[in-house]
């Protein structure tokens, strides 16, 4: 029988994990090519063979999106599949036009078809968009299940964008585990504060393996969600973030809406700071798709290392790479802090970008004067540290959940500016969780 010829459309993580669930060993489909999008430094790769499996002695070539038309006419395709997040629902549709007229099918997979079912209960917390909350959320169901005694771990989303053989099961307890995998700037944002509270962390590429090595270990598992794609586990307690901030975008963005529609809870976060009829936009359409789920507004405090020294001060604002990049925010915590504690200016890093980082205000015109925290691999960090040497500041406000000082090496005074969640009225995430536990006998 012939075989489907597919085309996987992605960006290192949702693309390599429906490949591995559905596609490696179905003698149905050939996959002929990954394409990459959004992340830097991907194209030019293979999916290696040690993890693509006996149908594909070679490995799988990785190719940028652009040449997606050529491809599908090169290798004859059948079936292209989008499996990337952070898309809204309007530029889905372009793209899907753009295979449609090649001949091709265009196709989304779904939970059916790519969600694992863990032995041990699965808390999976997602968002909307990028930059909605879910990381602080995350912290929070961590803080809530510690004071509680509960043995679990936090699987993360993946972020594998070094070597893939070795990225396949990775496992995170110290900071030492983060320079053995010579982890990105996006990977430590992620993984720092979880090891900082004293909790294992899992991630990598083969989300089956790393799901059995988790059970070995936890009696709870905690599905900390990349982007606003959905889980890649089975969920037991679906949490997912809204931002009032970008109202509508909840049933606008793929995958966000369907999130929303799946969500077990939904908290409306930053109500502290976000215009009311936003919130009640939000609420509107939270309570219209999904009537059923429960609804918990909260807030993002911002915490910063010694405000005083901002006053007046030339600052350079540097923020959550993907948060302002394809999540599609201005601006993040770094530039509120500065704006707060009254910095005389904030300065606008374009003048000052080189390389790959001037190519990202390029892409990403919505950016306001903020640096994103790039730093896809050495050559990135690199140029993201000589940005940030030629910035004409008097001090650097970094929004990002790590202190970027591990990484580069700063010649200015570097403050943290952080968020933590904070749930406004009843019920809230811990009371979700105590009842979530009692049912299932903890």
């Amino acid at each position: 029988m012939k075989k489907i010829k597919v085309i996987i459309m992605g960006a290192a993580g949702r693309d390599f994990h429906n490949f591995n669930v559905y596609f490696r060993n179905n003698d149905m489909y050939e996959v002929v090519a990954f394409t990459a999008a959004q992340i830097p430094n991907i194209t030019g790769r293979k999916y290696p063979p040690e993890l693509a499996g006996p149908n594909y002695p070679d490995g799988i070539p990785i190719y940028p999106e652009e040449q997606l038309p050529e491809l599908v006419k090169k290798y004859d395709v059948d079936q292209v599949i989008l499996a990337y997040s952070d898309l809204p629902h309007e530029e889905v549709m372009h793209k899907a036009s753009l295979v449609l007229a090649t001949g091709a099918d265009f196709r989304l997979m779904g939970p059916k078809a790519t969600m694992l079912k863990s032995k041990v209960p699965v808390i999976a917390i997602c968002a909307v968009r990028t930059g909605s909350g879910k990381s602080p959320t995350t912290r929070r169901v961590v803080d809530i299940l510690k004071e509680k005694g509960i043995k679990f771990v936090v699987i993360r989303h993946p972020m594998p964008y070094g070597d893939l053989v070795k990225q396949a099961c990775q496992r995170f307890a110290t900071y030492e585990d983060l320079d053995k995998y010579e982890c990105t700037i996006e990977e430590r944002e992620e993984y720092e504060p979880l090891i900082d509270r004293g909790v294992v962390v899992y991630a990598g590429v083969d989300y089956e393996k790393i799901l059995r090595e988790a059970e070995k270990e936890a009696d709870l598992i905690i599905w900390d969600g990349g982007n606003n794609d959905f889980p890649f586990y089975k969920p037991d307690l679906l949490i997912v973030v809204a931002d009032p901030h970008r109202a509508g975008h909840e049933v606008g963005a793929y995958p966000g809406e369907t999130n929303a529609r799946m969500a077990d809870v939904l908290i409306i976060n930053k109500v502290e700071t976000a215009p009311p009829e936003n919130i009640e936009k939000v609420r509107r359409n939270l309570e219209r798709i999904n009537p059923n789920a429960v609804i918990i507004d909260a807030a993002m405090p911002l915490f910063v290392d010694k405000p005083e020294m901002i006053g007046g001060k030339r600052v350079l604002a540097i923020e959550d790479g993907p948060t302002v990049t394809h999540g599609h925010m201005p601006f993040g915590a770094g530039y509120l802090a500065a704006k707060k504690y009254g910095a005389s200016e904030i300065i606008d890093p374009r003048p000052y970008a080189v390389g790959s980082i001037k190519k990202v205000y390029e892409e990403y015109t919505h950016l306001g004067p903020v640096l994103p925290a790039m730093g896809y691999g050495k050559e990135q960090i690199k140029e993201l540290e000589e940005t940030i040497r030629r910035a004409e500041c008097d001090l650097v406000v970094t929004g990002t959940p790590i202190d970027i000082r591990r990484v580069i090496n700063v010649d200015k005074p570097v403050l943290r500016a952080r968020y933590e969640l904070q749930e406004i009225g009843k019920p809230d995430l811990k009371d979700v969780i105590e009842k979530f536990l009692k049912d299932r006998g903890f």
